[in-house]
């Protein structure tokens, strides 16, 4: 046996073992599994909840394996919001070391909106779980939050209710705001080519084309058939620029970028957050961040 898999196998005992009393007299303690769902909780949460993330920012959520500080934060949590759809493989970690007291909350599946599927790679025809993307499937995320809050916390919950629909206007206006800022880029150039397909929503959002190297991080990025592939699109499609990722390996896109002679863009946020102090520090600048990249790199209209 593999000391890795010794390794976990004794967390989840240590876990299963730990003392585990009811929480009821204790602050609610909730754990997002990255970033930006770790933000959009701290939203409706506000200063009643201690909400933290598993996964720091600038790691990348799709390969992250759970370290020893992850498992004592999770013996005293009560709910864990994760997103999903094969976003977290190793959530079933947490599956296997879960307790009466603790809730798991897939948030994308129980989103109410519809899922699109994967386009290549490994996981192709299964649902992308990058529905944050798109600003009404980030409120739709918002709408389970509140929900899931609200019934372990009853007596704050028109106050989850009243933030959550402050929410979705400013994501509303958000949307807004993005759609603006890409409207000067001609249609000849609204391609986005990436190393991961974490743009199909966005895409569909604000009306661009996307195609990418791989369907998801954790599978095998960038094997020679498909950057062949890829490079038989660049070639094709001429497109102004190409992308990469802040939590994606960027030498696949640099490689192909000099090859058709293209500038390559970037980062642009998608699976993190950046630190605070950075361009991408919540979701609203994220998005506001990677529509001024895009607006720059395909030829978007300059203000007079």
């Amino acid at each position: 046996m593999s000391k890795r898999v010794t390794w976990v196998s004794t967390l989840l005992f240590v876990a299963l073992i730990s003392v585990a009393p009811a929480y009821a007299n204790t602050p609610l303690r909730v754990i997002a599994s990255f970033s930006v769902l770790e933000e959009l909780v701290k939203r409706i949460a506000g200063d009643a909840v201690s909400v933290n993330a598993i996964v720091p920012r600038g790691e990348d959520v799709h390969r992250w394996e759970l370290t020893p500080p992850n498992v004592l934060a999770l013996e005293e949590t009560h709910i864990v919001f994760y997103n999903g759809l094969g976003l977290e493989p190793w959530i079933r970690h947490i599956e296997a070391m879960k307790r009466d007291q603790l809730t798991l909350v897939n948030v994308a599946e129980r989103a109410d909106y519809t899922p699109q599927m994967i386009t290549t790679g490994q996981f192709q025809g299964e649902p992308n779980p990058h529905l944050w993307m798109d600003p009404e499937g980030a409120a739709a995320y918002i709408d389970v939050i509140a929900s899931t809050l609200a019934e372990h916390l009853p007596d704050q919950a028109d106050t989850f209710y009243k933030r959550a629909e402050e929410a979705r206007h400013a994501l509303q206006e958000l949307s807004l705001a993005v759609k603006e800022r890409l409207e000067g880029i001609p249609k000849t150039n609204r391609t986005l080519l990436t190393s991961e397909a974490s743009f199909a929503y966005f895409a569909r959002a604000f009306d661009f084309e996307t195609e990418s190297i791989w369907g998801v991080n954790s599978e095998t990025q960038g094997s020679a058939e498909a950057m062949a592939a890829m490079s038989e699109r660049i070639g094709s499609k001429r497109p102004p620029a190409l992308f990469y990722e802040s939590t994606a390996p960027c030498i696949h896109m640099d490689a192909l970028a000099r090859a058709h002679s293209l500038p390559l863009a970037g980062p642009l946020y998608v699976d993190s957050l950046s630190g605070e102090d950075g361009p991408a520090a919540n979701y609203s600048a994220m998005l506001r961040h990677n529509a001024e990249v895009m607006h720059t790199a395909l030829g978007g209209a300059t203000a007079e």
